[in-house]
């Protein structure tokens, strides 16, 4: 939210404002502008009647309100005589109705807010056009000083001025219809109706003393089974309230120029061209499921106004008024892409148990996590806790997990991270230090960095291998420490083979670079360099190159059993051989190894087949993907389900999931855990366990992932460089001083924070 706004300030010209739209963001940003300098000249172009509205009820959150408060009392006081307020959230799942409370909500009708900002920017003497088509927005920039385009997620101002905006409109999966039905219900409803055509969901929540919105939504094949396409406003009306019958207690639904219709989730690189400015949804776009359409659109208002009054210029107010924004509302849309991604995903997790399903809902955005949750309603928290298994006091983190013979006492994994720091494939002092650290740090698991097969399938020439006896007794050492200076932690090896991503430079030289001189020849899946131009064309393998590295991988894993690895990861992600097998971006073969998905995995599969017949039967044996490419024509989502499925039937214990690196000109989604949504698709559908990674960082969010069920280990990597007893330090956060945690015996003196200096000393009096 802008800072606070200036009452008061020196006086400037005034300011002819034209406002396309009449939506809450249009009309709010009027009145504020206009409550700010009573002389500016603000007219608001509104195509519908006063009284005409989509949708039905309203939700803004405390902090909006907040921020309504400071800048406009009066419009604050008026809404806040029209709130219906409510805490629970009512989750049905297959005849279980879950309660969780202490969330607090606050709605209103969209129509009666639209009142409350007529009757407000008429009183301050906004114009507004109501029935009357706004003038094109270029003509009004040559009269006005600003033009602010609120004209909605289609707006005619966006799509004129493409150009200069750069927008980019993604179309979801799922269809969904507002109504509204003529009750309130008595918290957030959440029912879901699996039919014969497929699983249909229900939103509703109060937002007037006798009415409740009530949203249906459903992926677009059920829509079109069920029909639902080709019925109009009345008869999606009846159906849905037939569908949900139980929800509304046998009551009717209605409508309000109600029609299906897709998400469309709006993006701009530029918010501003010129002296016009976009906001609220003709700016950016954010799913229902998290109800921040209007939040987002009202704070734009604020924030536009407090730069136009903080500003010199016009220019500097649209600069910092984006500056401000793009970062919330960036934020706010991956909050609300993981809640639209989750609901698209319905169906994989209806065989969760009911409580647990509900905590996955609750926490689907990222938004609420576990603490959080646990701060807002401990009984249900707790009971989630129970049923997932953790012991009274144990954190879902703290739960032992089994693999095979291997049970890791807790399920944090230290990530396979690169150090670049071998001399000639030999593991040193370096990573007997690095790894060790991060074994007395406490992880459940620690796994090395890609280990690889052969001279040749390095990456760089700092990289470790397990080719030779010399590299295996350092590798020894290693494990031993692991194993006897912190009992209870395992320590598992990624094998790996670089393919066309090898022979270049150390990472902090300049990474993926080829070697200034002494680079060896590659080879891979097809003869495509990563980088065309820079680095080298790979030999495209023969029959007798793929049973030369399969043996080459057989003969490391053997010797990684020798060492006294307990687990053993088989490299099939980031672009590297195995990985360049599986894209169709990097595998062009026209044999038995290239073309369909189910030819372009025959390879990795046979390699995995043949380490698993080597590596001993009672350790666990994990395979890392990388989920989708994040770019056009690659892996999909899709193709992850069935290449996982593809290594569970072989034998492969959990599928470490990850993503990209596969062609340089990918475009990954970055965020908060914005990797871990892959993981959870493949567990969810397929029911195999998975090692979640990908910007975890913190202790709540693996309890989150964990507790929700999608996730069943989750791998750090740079948590554990920038603190190695990151474990034990989550640990001691959470008061936790169990078995799945101990301290090491030099190392228990740590276990608590050390003093600080104190800035909470009483203070003397100092007046009468």
């Amino acid at each position: 939210m802008a800072g606070a706004l200036i009452m008061g300030a020196p006086a400037r010209p005034p300011l002819r404002v034209a406002v396309i739209g009449g939506g809450p963001g249009g009309l709010y940003a009027a009145a504020l502008l206009k409550r700010l300098d009573p002389a500016r000249d603000i007219t608001v172009w509104e195509r519908n009647a006063p009284d005409d509205t989509f949708g039905f009820g309203v939700v803004l959150s405390d902090e909006t309100l907040g921020g309504i408060e400071h800048a406009d009392p009066t419009v604050y006081r008026a809404l806040q005589e029209e709130f219906v307020r409510w805490d629970n959230i009512d989750i049905v799942h297959r005849g279980h109705t879950l309660t969780s409370g202490g969330h607090g909500f606050a709605a209103l009708g969209r129509r009666r807010l639209l009142e409350i900002l007529h009757e407000r920017c008429a009183s301050l003497g906004v114009r507004l056009r109501l029935r009357t088509e706004a003038p094109p927005a270029a003509e009004l920039a040559a009269g006005h000083d600003l033009v602010i385009a609120a004209d909605g997620v289609h707006s005619l101002t966006r799509a004129a001025h493409a150009d200069a905006f750069a927008p980019d409109v993604t179309t979801h999966r799922c269809r969904y219809i507002w109504l509204a039905a003529d009750f309130a219900f008595d918290a957030f409803r959440f029912e879901i109706a699996e039919t014969e055509h497929g699983v249909m969901q229900l939103h509703g929540y109060p937002y007037s003393p006798g009415a409740s919105t009530v949203i249906v939504e459903m992926r677009e094949e059920v829509w079109r089974a069920a029909g639902l396409d080709e019925c109009d406003e009345q008869q999606s009306a009846e159906r849905c309230a037939k569908i949900f019958a139980d929800a509304l207690g046998g009551r009717p639904l209605r409508g309000n120029n109600s029609a299906w219709t897709a998400f469309r989730t709006v993006v701009n690189e530029r918010w501003s061209h010129g002296n016009t400015v976009l906001l609220g949804d003709a700016a950016h776009t954010a799913h229902f499921s998290i109800g921040s359409g209007t939040k987002l659109a009202v704070e734009d208002a604020l924030a536009l106004a407090a730069c136009i009054e903080e500003q010199p210029t016009l220019p500097d107010a649209l600069a910092a008024y984006e500056t401000e924004r793009r970062p919330v509302v960036e934020s706010t849309q991956r909050a609300a892409a993981a809640s639209l991604r989750w609901f698209e995903e319905l169906g994989t997790y209806l065989g969760q148990p009911p409580r647990q399903f509900a905590f996955n809902l609750l926490t689907r955005s990222r938004r609420v996590t576990h603490d959080n949750l646990r701060l807002r309603d401990p009984a249900f928290t707790a009971a989630v806790e129970g049923d997932f298994g953790c012991p009274p006091g144990t954190p879902p983190m703290f739960t032992p997990f089994r693999l095979r013979g291997l049970t890791l006492r807790n399920r944090v994994v230290v990530s396979p991270m690169d150090m670049y720091s071998a001399e000639n494939g030999v593991p040193g002092d370096f990573h007997l230090v690095h790894l060790g650290a991060r074994a007395l740090g406490g992880a459940g698991l620690v796994m090395t960095e890609m280990v690889c097969v052969s001279a040749e399938g390095r990456i760089t020439p700092g990289c470790t291998g397990l080719y030779t006896d010399e590299q295996a007794a350092s590798w020894r050492h290693v494990t031993d420490f692991v194993h006897t200076g912190s009992p209870g932690t395992a320590i598992g090896v990624q094998l790996g083979h670089s393919g066309r991503k090898g022979s270049t430079r150390l990472m902090w030289d300049d990474m993926d670079a080829p070697l200034p001189d002494g680079n060896w020849p590659l080879v891979a899946a097809s003869p495509l360099p990563y980088r065309p131009g820079v680095n080298q064309v790979p030999h495209q393998l023969d029959r007798a190159g793929l049973t030369t590295i399969r043996e080459q991988f057989t003969a490391a894993a053997d010797r990684a059993a020798r060492c006294g690895f307990d687990l053993l990861e088989l490299h099939c992600a980031h672009g590297y051989l195995l990985s360049g097998f599986l894209s169709p971006l990097t595998n062009r073969r026209t044999d038995a190894y290239g073309g369909s998905l189910a030819a372009r995995m025959r390879y990795p599969l046979e390699v995995f087949d043949a380490v698993r017949a080597v590596w001993p039967d009672d350790r666990p044996m994990t395979v890392r993907i990388s989920a989708t490419d994040w770019a056009p024509g690659g892996t999909t989502a899709d193709d992850a389900v069935e290449i996982a499925r593809a290594f569970a039937a072989h034998g492969a214990d959990a599928i470490d999931v990850s993503t990209g690196q596969v062609v340089p000109g990918e475009r990954p989604e970055y965020g908060r855990s914005y990797q871990t949504p892959y993981a959870d698709r493949i567990r969810n559908t397929l029911r195999v366990p998975v090692i979640a990674v990908g910007a975890i960082s913190s202790w709540d969010d693996v309890n989150s992932l964990l507790l929700a069920g999608r996730a069943d280990l989750c791998a750090l990597g740079r948590p554990h460089l920038y603190d190695p007893h990151w474990t034990l330090h989550a640990a001691a956060d959470q008061t936790y001083t169990g078995p799945a945690a101990p301290w090491p015996l030099p190392y228990r003196a740590g276990s608590r924070k050390p003093p600080t200096g104190r800035t909470d000393a009483p203070k003397p009096r100092l007046t009468l």
